[in-house]
């Protein structure tokens, strides 16, 4: 490792995104040096991971799973902590320059706040953090001086259009939306797409959750509430346009009428590059971008009908600052009754806007006591109390 490289926590590594960081690490060796991997349960990959990058340490959040791997990191001599609370102290770790923070869900949030705390760089990916904890973090980040860039592809697509103009300037951004397998399905279509479409996403490789929320559009919406918050922009200044080539990531318009767009392969080691390496430009890790041979460009209008879950997200901004922490942890719920087959994916689409209307009566018991702020204990709080409601709330067969 050479004096001028960044130390790196990788958080989720055992992730999409998470091994598409390691990827770009190993494209610049002389640039960065994994100090620290985190992954939830899967030990086997996180211990290969350890054998090729040589961390000074690793967590595994889920302890049953850990123990079982305790003896292998050891004869590595790297040292193994488990549990989500060991997650909190690694991100601290005095020698860590940024932390990617690729969590798959809500729990990301709490390292990522231990991370904004404690002054470093944040490479983010975890939009369900910030959907659920935006308003918590958007205060931190105030705070606390880091640089916070966002890893998504359209995130990322909007913040580096942003450097040709002011904030003042700005007139709208626009998220580009891949469309998932489904957007030229018929309603009638949809009602009985199997299983295993659903999890087959024809642009971009993802984990299953995200891969359902595509399919779902709840992908989006939550894309929507992350951009409200990244950009300070009002819901009505969000666009969401379906682009099935996924070449262009994202656009900004400008008060003059201008538009600046950005385009590139579909390849998330590009985003991820990005924030890891700026203010500069790292050499590509991904092919260039022929333009003719893409050949063409599409760009058509989102169903309101079809995709009910972009709608929920622009009026969830509307609503109190805890909405999108209960919109987020129902539909990440549901979707995981999706996964076990007990749900079809016509009641998944159509079941998210049926729960979230009974916010009010799940969320009762919090709701009855002082006003709610935007702490972390209340937003965990929150957090299980619309889980659990929607875990067990019954969704209609809707065959009708």
């Amino acid at each position: 490792m050479s004096s001028g490289s960044i130390n790196l926590c990788v958080l989720g590594s055992t992730g999409s995104i998470g091994r598409t960081t390691l990827r770009v690490v190993e494209a610049h060796p002389e640039r960065f040096h994994v100090l620290a991997l985190a992954a939830h349960s899967d030990g086997r990959l996180l211990l290969a991971q350890a054998e090729k990058f040589h961390p000074s340490c690793c967590v595994l959040a889920d302890e049953s799973a850990g123990q079982h791997y305790e003896a292998a990191f050891g004869e590595l001599g790297v040292k193994l902590h488990l549990g989500a609370d060991a997650l909190l102290d690694l991100v601290k770790l005095p020698e860590v320059d940024t932390v990617v923070c690729a969590i798959d869900g809500a729990a990301g949030l709490p390292a990522l706040v231990s991370a904004i705390e404690a002054g470093k760089d944040i490479a983010f990916a975890n939009k369900e953090a910030l959907v659920t904890g935006g308003t918590l973090v958007k205060k931190l980040l105030k705070e606390h001086a880091v640089r916070f860039t966002p890893i998504d592809s359209e995130h990322s697509a909007i913040f580096q259009c942003l450097s040709g103009g002011t904030h003042e300037e700005i007139k709208s951004i626009t998220l580009t939306a891949s469309g998932g397998p489904f957007w030229k399905r018929s309603l009638d279509e949809l009602r009985g797409v199997s299983y295993e479409e659903v999890l087959h996403h024809p642009l971009w490789q993802m984990g299953p959750r995200n891969t359902v929320n595509s399919a779902t559009f709840a992908n989006k919406g939550l894309e929507i509430i992350e951009a409200h918050f990244l950009f300070d922009l009002p819901p009505e200044a969000i666009e969401v346009v379906i682009h099935p080539q996924g070449i262009v990531h994202g656009m900004v318009e400008f008060v003059d009428g201008s538009v600046l767009a950005q385009l590139a392969v579909p390849d998330m080691a590009l985003p991820v590059q990005y924030a890891l390496g700026l203010p500069a430009r790292l050499p590509a890790v991904v092919k260039s971008l022929d333009l003719v041979n893409v050949g063409s460009l599409e760009f058509h209008h989102w169903d309101e009908q079809r995709f009910p879950a972009l709608a929920l997200a622009y009026g969830v901004l509307k609503g109190d600052w805890w909405e999108p922490v209960v919109l987020n942890a129902m539909n990440e719920a549901l979707v995981d009754r999706f996964l076990a087959r007990e749900l079809s994916f016509w009641q998944l689409s159509r079941g998210l806007s049926m729960v979230f209307a009974h916010r009010e009566e799940a969320l009762a018991p919090l709701l009855a006591g002082d006003q709610l702020e935007p702490t972390l204990s209340t937003i965990a709080s929150i957090d299980a109390v619309a889980r659990a409601f929607a875990a067990q709330f019954v969704v209609p067969d809707l065959e009708e």
